[in-house]
């Protein structure tokens, strides 16, 4: 396997570790404080293999087609765990939730009709630019729990509405950039 590969695969691994994170406290009772801590660095390094299986991809010339599906495959599991996770917090709303779900489904099916086909879709700005807003509404919600966690003084409403902000430019970024892919 590449090197590139196990990056990736890297970021199919972690994506339970962070749905275990979160949801470890609210199954056992335990504080979430430190769970949430913990899943920062946890996704922080998940996101930055991302840039890595790109970056050594290239740099040992190791692009391959299996790579360009596996690649948004994993971000793909790791952003929809994320979004699942404050869904169920209800930060996020469900029709948010399954719309993105379902262009994300969408996508990887356009990908695979493409591959059978001889064709490689790779990623285009608009695609990395809807992967971008995922991230920061991944990262803003997660640091929204933990600072209310450690009793932060948070306007919960102004937190909440910034959020539902970020949730919908990213559907809005996610059908845009998909739009782009079929065209």
């Amino acid at each position: 396997m590449r090197i590139a590969d196990k990056f990736t695969l890297s970021r199919i691994v972690l994506a339970p570790v962070v749905f275990l994170l979160y949801f470890i406290p609210k199954w056992t009772g335990l504080n979430s404080s430190w769970f949430l801590a913990a899943i920062i660095p946890v996704l922080g390094f998940a996101e930055f293999t991302d840039f890595l299986d790109g970056f050594f991809a290239r740099k040992k010339q190791e692009v391959s087609d299996f790579g360009k599906l596996f690649d948004p495959f994993a971000d793909v599991l790791l952003h929809l765990t994320t979004f699942f996770c404050f869904v169920v917090s209800g930060y996020m709303p469900a029709i948010v939730f399954l719309l993105v779900f379902y262009r994300e489904f969408a996508m990887i099916f356009v990908r695979l009709i493409a591959a059978k086909q001889g064709v490689a879709i790779a990623a285009r700005k608009g695609g990395k630019l809807k992967t971008v807003l995922y991230v920061v509404t991944g990262f803003y919600y997660f640091a929204v729990e933990l600072f209310a966690s450690f009793g932060l003084n948070l306007s919960m409403e102004y937190a909440k509405l910034i959020g539902l902000i970020l949730c919908l430019v990213c559907l809005i970024a996610s059908y845009v950039s998909f739009c782009d892919y079929l065209v």
